[in-house]
């Protein structure tokens, strides 16, 4: 069985920023993880692409990817938990608590650089695939 793993935007803005090809990165581990993604990953990473071929060439990677759907039952769970860790005096972006939700309802870790994801009980999180 495949690892999953959900790609936070962090990861490809910093590769973006490096020059680096995220995306030829990721194929490197597609034969060992399975590779999600959710609308707030989506909108974050496209709204940030210059260039016209540039954003559709990544719009059509991220739609080859498992998508985790974000339907009333996910908000609950991103309410409980943002909940939870408010009361801890943990207080997160709301498209942190979003992502996070979506990867603990979909049994995977977040590929991220986001340090706040370590804060998130029971979250993976990795800086890298291995």
């Amino acid at each position: 069985m495949l690892k999953r793993a959900i790609v936070d935007s962090s990861f490809y803005i910093a590769r973006l920023r490096e020059n680096r090809d995220p995306l030829e990165e990721l194929s490197a581990f597609s034969d060992r993880w399975e590779l999600l993604t959710c609308g707030v990953v989506m909108v974050e990473v496209l709204r940030g692409m210059k260039h016209p071929n540039a954003s559709q060439r990544m719009a059509t990677a991220l739609s080859c990817m498992i998508y985790v759907s974000t339907p009333n039952p996910l908000w609950e769970r991103t309410h409980k938990l943002a909940w939870a860790l408010d009361r801890r005096g943990i207080v997160m972006q709301l498209t942190d608590l979003v992502i996070a939700a979506c990867a603990l309802e979909s049994d995977a870790a977040v590929l991220t650089f986001d340090s706040d994801f370590r804060r998130v009980p029971g979250l993976r999180v990795l800086s890298r695939l291995i």
